[in-house]
């Protein structure tokens, strides 16, 4: 019998014209589907699960300020009455470029074109100690392991007599000065100041460290000198340990050891210190950037192919203002699947292409209540005017009416109270082994 994996994916009807496939319903690939709906391509599109996850707000989650159902949207709902657009919950393996084939768990597919937009993982720069132990947070259900492991902590703590067995469990230490880790810390504190003291008034919560490590020299490196500075300063505020110019050597579950530190005792090490793109089987090594990235022209049209292209944090795409590369940020993202979105119009009408340009909008970080930096082209501010900003820009990004309506409502409610009221502790069950497949999250192709 012929294993499912090498038959056709079922119930995709042969397209009349071109059939687009698209890896990855991110910032990029769900802003290109969206935007070649209604035209004459077939367009699919793959994602290892059924909903865009909005990343950007996934530290809320992990810190319960926010539900999963507020950050995350049903792809198939978005694609009500798109009728050239076809989704599946996928996990892609492997690309044939012979004969333009792609191998999923769920069998194989056919494209005139290809489009990755798989996005980024977290980079564990090889420490296999590091990966075992810590909690990353790149996806809904890393944050709401977070969350869990958050709070079981404290219901542990709180049923420990001695001091000295309680003070590893309340700690939480979180690596990476990018803008995951400063509103990942900023968000912990304020939890720490305002919130936990009245679920758990029995614990002295002066015993409770946030650490925040950051190996280079300054927190968010993005944005300008003066806005680091007050993003430090507002930590400090907050109460949180800043250590710049340190690298974090080890972690077995209990000690993070550090370069010329002191080590710190934790069970909870938050790991926001890097990414690197994903990957398929079937992409060349000379495709390949070193730190993994890969390597695309001026029309995100994969090196030394005519039919793949690459979009967001998978592609590394090089312009005169950026030699290095553009920055792994959702607006590039979204810009980039923009203008395939139109340069793939413009091929059905045997137009000619036009190259990507990005166009930086400017940047921006919050670390608490009240406090926010912001970076834009034209101007750089900070404090209470920098939150409703980010607050707005943040909110108008989130798909849906009802999201917003529940994003808008929560954090009207956290502002007036500042009470979140999701520190639920809901333990998932063992899953049997024969119900797995379709009950926990599928992994990424990796090397």
């Amino acid at each position: 019998m012929t294993s499912p994996e090498l038959l056709p994916i079922p119930n995709i009807p042969d397209p009349s014209k071109k059939r687009i496939v698209i890896i990855g319903a991110g910032f990029a690939g769900l802003k290109l589907a969206q935007k070649l709906a209604h035209t004459q391509y077939q367009v699919v599109l793959l994602d290892k699960n059924n909903y865009h996850m909005f990343q950007p707000l996934l530290y809320q989650v992990a810190t319960a300020a926010l539900s999963p159902s507020a950050v995350s949207f049903p792809l198939r709902r978005i694609f009500h009455k798109k009728d050239n657009v076809i989704f599946r919950m996928a996990v892609v393996k492997e690309i044939d470029k012979r004969t333009k084939t792609l191998h999923t768990n769920l069998g194989t597919i056919s494209y005139d074109y290809l489009v990755l937009s798989q996005g980024a993982n977290t980079n564990y720069f090889g420490n296999q100690n590091i990966q075992k132990f810590c909690a990353p947070m790149k996806s809904t259900s890393e944050a709401l392991y977070i969350r869990n492991k958050i709070i079981s902590n404290y219901e542990r703590a709180v049923n420990l007599a001695r001091e000295e067995d309680r003070k590893p469990i309340m700690n939480v230490v979180i690596v990476g000065g990018g803008a995951t880790g400063v509103e990942l810390a900023g968000s912990i504190a304020e939890l720490r100041n305002k919130v936990l003291p009245k679920d758990y008034p029995q614990l002295s919560f002066k015993n409770m460290r946030v650490i925040l490590i950051e190996a280079g020299s300054s927190l968010l490196s993005g944005l300008l000198p003066k806005s680091r500075e007050k993003a430090l300063e507002y930590l400090k505020k907050l109460g949180v340990e800043v250590l710049l110019n340190t690298m974090v050597e080890d972690y077995d579950g209990f000690t993070v050891k550090l370069k010329g530190n002191e080590p710190i005792e934790t069970l909870t090490l938050l790991w926001a210190a890097g990414i690197k793109a994903n990957t398929l089987q079937g992409i060349e090594e000379n495709q390949k950037a070193p730190n993994g990235r890969l390597l695309v022209d001026e029309f995100n049209r994969l090196i030394n192919e005519k039919d793949i292209f690459v979009l967001g944090d998978q592609c590394l795409q090089t312009e005169d203002k950026f030699p290095q590369g553009h920055p792994q940020v959702a607006q590039v993202a979204i810009q980039q699947a923009v203008n395939l979105s139109k340069n793939f119009k413009e091929e059905l009408k045997n137009k000619s292409w036009k190259p990507f340009k990005y166009k930086d909008l400017g940047s921006m970080a919050t670390i608490g209540k009240s406090m926010a930096v912001v970076d834009l082209p034209f101007v750089s501010f900070h404090g209470v005017f920098a939150w409703l900003v980010w607050l707005f820009v943040h909110l108008m990004a989130i798909l849906g009416v009802k999201n917003k309506l529940m994003v808008f409502l929560t954090w009207s409610w956290k502002y007036l109270s500042f009470d979140p009221s999701l520190r639920l502790l809901i333990r998932p069950r063992y899953v049997k082994d024969f119900k797995r497949q379709w009950m926990l999250e599928e992994k990424d192709y990796e090397d």
